[in-house]
């Protein structure tokens, strides 16, 4: 069965065209486009007319490889940034135009599902002879950073408990380090910092952290650390893939994305450009993951909600 799956979050959308074959999904198509479609939501609580225009432009073209690979069935899925604005009616009217469906705006509890079974499928499967020899241990904590929003989800083979949080790497940005300085001056990472704490404060009381053995992080900011903690000449996400990252390495990575100038940022081999101006915030909130919750790595997953999406398509 050909399956499309499209992710439409806050900063990119994406795309994944699937065979599901028995128990695995197999790639016939994946791509991304950073459209920022979350520009100023938290500011106005409106999508801006370009960011739509943007994002539309991408789904389009989206369709026209739909069409070409004959997927038979089709799911939009949308985050935070069109659970956030006032005016998300102009976006599912021009979802359904292009795809012929609505977009279906998740709640935060639905996409911390998607995520996780996009996420730990795969892990589930893994064998000894695979990268990673003793196998990443269930429970897990599975952790999907994005523009808008940040998901946490605790469970083995399905989801158990899970909270979504409005710290994002979009969002933290705009809301304190846009304009704070290049590199950001001290006041401004103290007040990410706090935003990000709080958000874990609500975390720690409503999601089991302490019985996941294994922490997994999904999304473009934790795969962009990954890509500079391994000293990647150019992304390559099958070696990004189910990478380990120690804590140490999260740590240093952070400390040193946040003394870049834009510049610098821009430079750095695996970095998207659509990513440059806000990868500071997104490392920043996984390594007060890794702080508060005392975990040794992160199990890195290029397998995330839009793999969650295709698979609730072959049910």
């Amino acid at each position: 069965m050909r399956v499309a799956a499209i992710d439409c979050g806050t900063n990119s959308v994406r795309l994944l065209i699937a065979d599901v074959l028995d128990d695995t999904l197999d790639d016939v198509e994946r791509r991304m486009e950073i459209v920022r479609l979350g520009q100023g939501v938290d500011r106005t609580g409106m999508l801006a007319p370009d960011a739509l225009e943007r994002t539309f432009k991408a789904m389009r073209s989206y369709r026209e490889l739909i069409d070409r690979h004959g997927a038979v069935a089709t799911r939009v899925v949308a985050t935070s940034a069109t659970r956030d604005a006032g005016n998300r009616q102009e976006f599912v009217d021009g979802v359904r135009e292009i795809f012929g469906v609505a977009p279906e705006v998740a709640t935060g509890a639905e996409e911390a599902e998607l995520s996780f079974t996009g996420a730990t499928r795969g892990l589930l499967r893994l064998s000894p002879e695979t990268e990673l020899p003793q196998g990443p241990l269930p429970p897990y904590l599975v952790v999907d950073i994005g523009g808008g929003s940040t998901e946490f989800v605790v469970g083995t083979e399905h989801a158990e408990a899970a909270l979504s949080v409005d710290i994002g790497c979009v969002r933290l940005t705009e809301r304190h380090l846009r304009d704070a300085g290049d590199p950001p001056p001290a006041p401004a990472l103290e007040a990410v910092v706090a935003d990000i704490e709080a958000a874990l404060d609500r975390v720690a009381e409503a999601v089991p952290v302490e019985r996941a053995h294994t922490l997994v992080g999904l999304a473009g900011s934790v795969t962009t650390i990954a890509g500079i903690a391994l000293d990647l000449p150019a992304y390559d996400s099958r070696r990004i893939h189910h990478s380990r990252i120690s804590a140490g390495q999260v740590h240093e990575v952070t400390r040193r994305l946040l003394a870049m100038t834009h510049g610098d940022r821009a430079a750095v081999p695996v970095m998207h450009p659509g990513r440059v101006d806000v990868i500071g915030a997104g490392a920043l909130i996984l390594d007060r993951i890794v702080r508060r919750f005392a975990f040794t790595q992160v199990v890195v997953s290029e397998h995330d909600i839009l793999d969650g999406i295709a698979w609730s398509l072959a049910r």
